[in-house]
């Protein structure tokens, strides 16, 4: 494997941990503020939009390099979906709609981009096991 595959594959995966890293905030955020009174000030912290600093930088890195190799639109299309939905959950949907609403637009967008970048990194390793050495 080259270098630029390499850092393809670590693109990859480090924004499906980003996305994960999402998902995670998101699911056990309410558990921890339940079960441990004196973090209660977390519920009003607001993390999306900070983590949104790293997930769109390295998606659109991770996901123009694996498309380059494997040539699927789709990828790109539903990558740009779920950077859209993790974009307007944090930018719009917290103030507007609340927490609630907030936490369900964070997990559809880390879901669907957690799973593009997944698709990302097996078509792309499709394609370099196809190419004759």
């Amino acid at each position: 494997m080259d270098n630029s595959s390499r850092r393809r594959v670590l693109l990859d995966k480090i924004a499906v941990g980003l996305s994960g890293l999402c998902l995670l905030h998101c699911l056990l955020l309410p558990f921890v503020v339940a079960f441990l009174p004196f973090l209660g000030q977390l519920e009003d912290d607001h993390l999306h939009t900070e983590l949104l600093l790293f997930v769109i930088p390295v998606s659109v890195i991770a996901l123009t390099v694996g498309y380059r190799r494997h040539r699927q639109i789709g990828v790109i299309l539903w990558g740009a979906a779920g950077l859209a939905i993790l974009t307007i959950g944090a930018l719009v949907v917290h103030d507007l709609y609340g927490l609630a609403a907030d936490r369900a637009t964070t997990i559809s967008g880390s879901l669907i981009l957690a799973f593009t970048h997944f698709r990302n990194f097996r078509l792309a390793k499709k394609d370099l096991q196809s190419i004759p050495q």
